[in-house]
């Protein structure tokens, strides 16, 4: 039979399990009462069954007047964040301590008049809050998104916590020679860098990699394009019912990792459901 191993680092992150603690509690307390302001994580299954629970999401403050709101990982723009509070009795704000360590960044590099560039996926609502803190922010993906930007004097850089490290030196390194100035204030999590860290290591062993979380997540699908670099058979997967038996057929080592948005319970699920196909084939 196949050993199946889990990466050292990998599965929900302290931003991720801290908000659907609060979430869950309010639920208990209030129930039918709790809206979350877009889903509280990319992670469809949670979403699914913090549903069942009686947690609506919904798309706009208005949509959830006279409820509890939850203001997502993601974190928002402060004008999103006073119009919670204009329409709702109660805000619980699950942002992120991490997100909101970027959102002070971006300020603060405003205020010391730097101009500001975002170092993320333009369109992610992590970036997007972050950009509502520093308006005037540009945002970029990679150093070719540089080009065709007119370059201040005074650069400061903040970056998507999920990104990974090798884009953003790539970013630093065209910038520095263009300003005269470029400072960096690094807000990649920690969190995300060790799970890259260690599904890298991994997948460098494995015969098969499983990576788990949702595909509308942004680190989940870097960890799988890591894997992938170094593991061709690396396979993205929300849950143990999208496996496939044949994947394991003939493997040796079958690496499992999972995004900062998964819990627990899922990977444990995944890990099940491998055994028994891996049973099968044996």
């Amino acid at each position: 039979m196949a050993e199946i191993r889990v990466a050292d680092e990998a599965g929900a992150c302290y931003g991720v399990q801290r908000a659907l603690d609060m979430v869950r509690e309010a639920a208990a307390a209030e129930p039918g009462a709790v809206r979350t302001l877009g889903p509280l994580i990319h992670n469809p299954t949670v979403v699914s069954d913090l549903g069942a629970r009686g947690v609506e999401v919904v798309e706009s403050p208005e949509r959830a007047a006279g409820k509890t709101l939850v203001l997502r990982t993601h974190g928002v723009t402060p004008e999103v964040e006073d119009a919670a509070r204009a329409a709702c009795p109660q805000v619980i704000d699950a942002t992120c301590p991490f997100v909101k360590r970027a959102h002070n960044a971006a300020e603060q590099l405003t205020r010391e008049g730097y101009q500001v560039i975002v170092v993320g996926e333009a369109g992610h609502p992590e970036v997007e809050g972050t950009v509502g803190h520093a308006p005037e922010a540009i945002v970029v993906g990679s150093a070719a998104e540089l080009e065709g930007v007119k370059i201040a004097r005074r650069v400061g850089v903040v970056v998507q916590t999920t990104m990974r490290k090798a884009i953003l030196q790539e970013v630093v390194d065209a910038l520095i020679g263009q300003a005269e100035e470029v400072r960096l204030i690094d807000t990649i999590c920690k969190a995300t860098s060790d799970r890259q860290r260690a599904a890298a290591a991994l997948a460098k062993e494995a015969d098969v990699m499983v990576v788990i979380g949702g595909r509308n997540s942004a680190n989940t699908t870097r960890l799988a394009e890591i894997c992938r670099a170094a593991c061709p058979q690396t396979h993205h997967v929300e849950g143990a019912d999208e496996l496939d038996a044949v994947w394991f057929e003939g493997a040796r080592l079958i690496g499992v990792t999972a995004g900062a948005s998964t819990p627990q319970d899922q990977i444990e699920a995944v890990c099940a459901r491998i055994k028994d196909q891996s049973k099968a084939d044996a």
